[in-house]
Formats: structure tokens, sequence, C-alpha cells
């Protein structure tokens, strides 16, 4: 034997099951040269290579940088092994251990040649809306169990036809073991039945066809996809979109729009840059935040008061088709009633949706549990997530160390996810939704058994938000395992130091609608100082009193009569007894004190004169940034008490400026951006005279205004700070349950 011939051993651990990377290293074997044998090992790959040196460092070097794009390895282990005599390179059968890593690959949309396959009038698969090889397809939402075998996932029930089976077979063929592998003769179909309808009223193809003419007419459908369902209506129908809207009941919240993937068309109706196209036409198909063009022809009811549309491509073949046949945009909303997760039974879907949607488009596979749309924001110079859903989830960080014991974190009430955590891994679940009904805890309890089924790991600890009211707190105490509370706030900082990988200290801004804070009462303008597990409360906002309390949110003039009276101003709210109100305000019944900058923006709102109430959440804050976003705003002092913790941010001055009548409300809301953004940049640079940091951290829900944050990030960069903004883990409270891990993990370390 030369001594340039070798035997390795390699472990590759990640995303490697389930997306065709068998198959892959088979053809990359032959392509090198290489003798040996590939196999999975328990949620890992194993790979035995024998060859020429130089042959053996460029397939290890393949290995990662040609992976098939639905993959993502990462070489574990390498090891130098004794030669011994392969004649060639083999699959062979899987092996299990005793410690399985499990990688849950998630969804994704179909790869170029299975959509090439569907608009081949020759091809087997010609306009079949299911098809999908190891590059894409469902994954995540069609797992029952592992190991990732046929038998395990909602394809059971079809049984492989000839052809099918033989490409399944097949280590040459990208079919070769695609569990969700089907055809027209042996998987799923379709079907298609009219609101009042019994029965469908057509199958496969001429279902798709029926579905199509219903929408060109006007209908508002049901459709079934890969996580759930949508509600769609053509989406240059204002009847059709009024219809929907007063169905659902959403007056005003917007829609988002599924565009083909036709890139002149999608300029027509909205600002879309080469990076905001890739993020589009990635696997993971998310919805993306764009500024609507100057040339947009789509109604305004889309998405009313605001500059900015929803738009995605389709996310599945059956949408690909079903888009093509229509031949316009379409609305694609939740199918849901408001604040639920996504429905995905088909029975379910019949009765909860009968009052909205004029037809269903079914489909019989079965949705193991449900994956609504991403969505994601372009800000700051790069795209952030606002909800973590189908394609991106399961989203898998790696912690800074292993937790002492498995966490199960079980988020907060608004936008709810999980985060399970062992050893150094960290597994945040898609959305869930608002915990304030029966549907949402139903799918949460399924995903907290789901999440330890499919992982192999039972948690020892629970992870909750300290707030007792909370479904989730009381959810956590009524099991038999240790909880420990995390303050919500403190959740929302440890959230972005973790996904940073920071963990000396900085200075958080925590900024939303509402947490329980350590004292009791309402935050939600905070700042913090320190690290995950060890925060000091250095800073909020001026608390004021809410009259209404938890109302205010969809009535923004509360919070303004909070703000005015406050300060002895003269404001009489539109209540049936505005008098009686401030009585009980004055006294202190149902007004909890907030420092929230949320309900400070809600104020805002108001007071510019753009809403009084409001027919969703965050409707005020996004109203009031639309208004600012074209105005040079100027910026006021606001004053900083220092002489106790946590200092006092006074938003006083902004009051005179916001009911100033002479100024346009584009202007008042421009100052008031600005006027914040300048106080962010004060209250670090006070801070940084006493404590040492360099970072300065931006989360909670108001960041999701892009020009606050925008704003906010400049001054802190021009004033010599290092800025820290969400990538991965939303920087609204599908978050917290991530940051409860670490956060946990941080406290266990002692303080510094």
């Amino acid at each position: 034997m030369s001594p340039s011939f070798q035997t390795l051993r390699w472990l590759l651990t990640g995303r490697v099951q389930g997306v065709g990377f068998r198959p892959f290293v088979y053809r990359l074997a032959l392509e090198h040269g290489i003798q040996g044998w590939i196999r999975n090992r328990s949620g890992q790959v194993e790979i035995l290579g024998q060859g020429e040196s130089g042959r053996l460092a460029r397939f290890e070097q393949a290995l990662t940088a040609q992976a098939p794009p639905a993959a993502a390895p990462r070489i574990a282990a390498r090891e130098s092994l004794a030669w011994q005599p392969l004649k060639d390179f083999r699959i062979e059968a899987s092996r299990s251990d005793a410690r399985p890593r499990i990688h849950i690959p998630p969804d994704h949309f179909a790869c170029p040649e299975c959509l090439a396959e569907i608009r081949d009038p020759a091809d087997r698969r010609h306009h079949y809306p299911f098809n999908n090889c190891t590059q894409c397809g469902p994954r995540y939402t069609l797992i029952r169990a592992l190991p990732y075998d046929r038998p395990n996932t909602t394809m059971a029930g079809f049984e492989l036809c000839p052809a099918c089976a033989a490409e399944y077979r097949d280590p040459g063929n990208r079919r070769f073991h695609a569990e969700p592998i089907a055809c027209p003769d042996c998987g799923p179909w379709l079907s298609y039945r009219p609101g009042g309808a019994t029965a469908a009223a057509a199958e496969r193809e001429a279902a798709l066809s029926a579905a199509a003419a219903a929408l060109r007419d006007g209908a508002v459908l049901a459709v079934k996809g890969i996580g759930g369902y949508h509600l769609m209506c053509a989406a240059d129908d204002a009847a059709a979109i009024a219809r929907l809207r007063a169905r659902k009941p959403r007056p005003h919240k917007p829609l988002a729009v599924l565009f083909p993937d036709d890139e002149t068309l999608l300029q027509r109706e909205v600002n879309c840059s080469r990076e905001a196209l890739t993020r589009l036409r990635s696997p993971q198909r998310p919805i993306l935040l764009l500024p609507r063009a100057a040339q947009a022809t789509l109604p305004e009811a889309l998405a009313p008061g605001l500059r900015e549309l929803g738009v995605m491509l389709p996310c599945s073949p059956l949408h690909s088709l079903l888009l093509e046949a229509v031949g316009a945009p379409l609305v694609a909303t939740s199918g849901n009633l408001s604040g639920e997760p996504v429905l995905t039974d088909n029975a379910e879907a019949d009765t909860r949706l009968a009052g909205i949607a004029d037809g269903f488009l079914h489909h019989n596979r079965p949705i193991q549990r449900p994956a609504d749309d991403s969505v994601q924001r372009p800000i700051a110079g790069a795209v952030r997530p606002l909800r973590l859903g189908r394609g991106e989830a399961p989203l898998e960080l790696e912690l800074p160390r292993p937790v002492p014991e498995p966490l199960l974190a079980v988020g907060a009430h608004m936008k709810n996810t999980l985060a399970l955590a062992w050893d150094r891994r960290l597994i945040v679940s898609p959305h869930i939704g608002d915990m304030g009904n029966r549907r949402s805890l139903s799918v949460f309890e399924q995903l907290v058994t789901d999440l330890q089924t499919l992982y192999g790991v039972r948690a020892a600890r629970l992870l909750c938000d300290a707030h007792p009211d909370y479904t989730t707190h009381r959810w956590a105490r009524e099991t038999q395992l240790p909880v420990t509370p995390v303050f919500h706030h403190h959740a929302h900082a440890s959230a972005l130091c973790g996904e940073h990988g920071i963990d000396t200290p900085c200075l958080v801004f925590t900024w939303d609608g509402t947490g329980y804070g350590a004292d009791g009462s309402l935050w939600g303008g905070e700042a913090f100082y320190g690290r995950p597990g060890h925060w000091r409360h250095l800073a909020r906002l001026r608390p004021f009193r809410l009259p209404g309390g938890d109302r205010a949110g969809r009535e923004p003039w509360r919070a303004a009569a909070a703000l005015c009276w406050e300060n002895g101003v003269d404001y009489t709210p539109p209540a049936p007894a505005p008098d009686l109100l401030r009585q009980a305000w004055q006294r202190g019944l149902n007004a909890p004190a907030t420092s929230a900058a949320g309900r400070l923006f809600d104020a805002a709102a108001c007071l510019t004169g753009l809403l009084e109430t409001a027919s969703y959440e965050g409707q005020g804050p996004m109203w009031l940034e639309q208004a600012a976003a074209d105005c040079p705003g100027e910026a006021l002092a606001l004053p900083l008490t220092t002489d106790s913790l946590p200092w006092q941010l006074d938003w006083t001055p902004l009051l005179p400026r916001l009911r100033d009548t002479a100024r346009p409300s584009a202007q008042r809301a421009a100052d008031f951006h600005a006027s914040l953004a300048g106080a962010i940049r004060d209250l670090a640079t006070h801070a940084s005279a006493t404590h040492a940091f360099t970072h300065v951290g931006l989360t909670g829900g108001v960041f999701q205004n892009r020009l606050l944050t925008e704003l906010a990030q400049s001054r802190l960069q021009d004033a010599g700070f290092q800025v820290l903004l969400c990538r991965q883990l939303p920087c609204n409270d599908a978050g917290i349950s991530a940051g409860q891990v670490y956060d946990y993990l941080g406290s266990q370390r002692g303080d510094d």
C-alpha cells in the first residue's frame, strides 16, 4: 500500500437526515474515487472513506462546501484508521446509539427540479401539487416519530407505486429514501368542496381548476397547504377583500399577498431589493414586509394606513399551480380564528371556517403539527425575524455551555413559542399563538410532547414567565416538575445577548407593550445593565397609570388620557362616562401603573390624530411609524433623573409637541421618534460614565419599528457604541422562550 493512501472516518452532525445527504455523499465518493460507506447514526451521519490522500482531502472539503441546499452538515469528529481493503462505496443500514443527536429539518419549498417536473407535460408528475424529493418538501409538519422513515410520517397511509418504489430504492436517484415521495398514482390528492355542500364537487386536478375558477369569481377560499390552511381571495378584488375582512373579522390588520415568482409583477407592487428577492426565493419562503411601490395597483384595503405590504412567493407546488391557474396575486392570510394557531385538520377547518370561506380546497395528506408562515422585515440593513414559522422552525441555536439539566421553556402569553434545551443545544418551536384560547393551549400541549419525543429528551425543569396569571405560568405550576420563573424583560435581554454570544456586561433596552416586573407593576420601557441571568434594573420610562388597564392596547385614547391626566392637562376621552372614568383613575381603580414604551406609542398615535381605537395589536404604533417615515424629526431633550435606581426617563416634554395641532401629524410623529432615539443615546452615554460596556442592545416588540430602530442605532453608533439587534430570534415575545433558557443558564454561573 502506498503511504499516500489513507482510511478516514468522519462523524457529521447538523441537518444531515431527511435532506438527501446520503445520496449526495454517495455520488461525491464516486466522483472522487473514494471507497467506503456511509450510514445514518442516531441523527448523525458516519462516513468511512479510503483513497489517495489528496482525493480524501478534496472529498472532505466538498462534504460541507457542496452539501445540498437543505442540508447543514458539520464535521464533529475525524479519525485515521488502519488500512482495510475496500472495493466500492455503498450506503449501509442505519445504526442507533443510546444518545441520539437528532436534527429535525424544517419544511422547504420545491427545488428547481421538482418545479420543472410539474410544468413538463411529458413528466409523470405534471401538475402534481405534492411533488417533492430529498431536497425539498414537507419535513417538520409530517414527521410523527423517529427514526425518520415513511411509516413514521403522515405519508404512511400512501403505499408506493412500482415507479416511486424504484426511485426510492435507487441510491443514484434524488428521491432515494425521500420519505414523502409521491406521484399522482400513489400519493395524496386534492378535493374541492363549495361552502354548504356535503360532498366534494371535484377531485385531483379538477379540484384545482374549480378552486381557481372560484377565486377568479371573487370567492374566499380555505386552502390547505404544508403547515395549515390559508384563507385566500383575489388580491386585486376589493369586494372580495372586504368580504374576507368582514367575515374573519379583521377590519384593518394587514393581509399578506401571495405573488407568482415574477420579478416584474413584484416590482410593480413593492420596492424589492436584490437581497429581499433572494430571501423571498429562499427555500424557507417567508412573508417579507416591503415598501409599496409608487405605481402599485393593488387595493389600499390590503394594508390600510400602511405603506408596506406583506409579500410571499409560493411555498409549495400546490400554491404555484394555483397561482398559475388564477393568473393573479392572491391574498393569503392564516386560516384560523384571530389569535389562534393555524388550522390543520380538514373536518375542523370545515366547521370553524364555515362562516368565512365560500369553498374549501382540501387534500388528504395529514398535517402532524401546525407551522404558520414565517414573517420577516428588513430593519437596519438586515432582514429581521418577526415570527418563526414554516421553513425557519424548529430553529436550532448552540448554547455557550451545557445546561445543567434538560430544560423546557414555555415562553410568553402572546406570540407563544416553546424552547427545549439540553447539553449545548437549544431548539425553538414555530409560532403557536396567543394563549388566551383553548385551541392555543391544545397545540401548546401537543408541541410540549412532540418536541421532547422527537428529540429524545425529557425536561427535568420548566422555565416560565414570572407573571402569575399567564396561562403558561399556571400550566407549568400544575406539572410535577421543578419550575423557575424568569422575568419577562430579563428574558428579552437575555435572548438578544444569547443569540449574539455576548456574555460580558452590556446595556439592553427592552421596550414593549407590557410585562410583569420585579416590583409587581407593568414594565415595558426598561434598560438593564449586566449579562444573562444577572441583570440590574438601571432605568425606565416614567410610569403612568392606565385607565382601564389591559384595554389600553385596543383603545389608545386610554394611554393618551393617562399622559394628559398625569400632567394636569385637560383631556376628554371618547368614553361613555368620561368624568366617572377620570374619577376612577384618580382613585386608582383599575388603573395599573406602567412604564411601557408601547403604551407611550399608543398615546402618541392618538394625540397626533391618527386613531383613537385600534382593531388589532400594534395598530397605533404602526400607523405612527408610517406617518413619520418621510419627515425629518426634531429631537426634544427628555430629562433623566439619576438620584436613585432605576433612573427615570421623563416623557413629559413630548406631551405639548404631540398635542400641537398647528403642526402636521407627520411632523409630530417624526419628532416623537427622533426624541426617543436621542433619549436612548443620551441614557447610554450617561450610563457609560459609571458602567463598563461597549454593547447596547435594542429588543422588545417596540423595536420592530424600523424608523425608531434605525434612528437609535445611528445615534448610538455615532456615540461609539456597538449595537445589538435581533438576527435569528424575534425581538417580540416569540423570543421569550429562548431568552428564558439563556437567562437561566446565565444565572447558574453565579454573580460576577
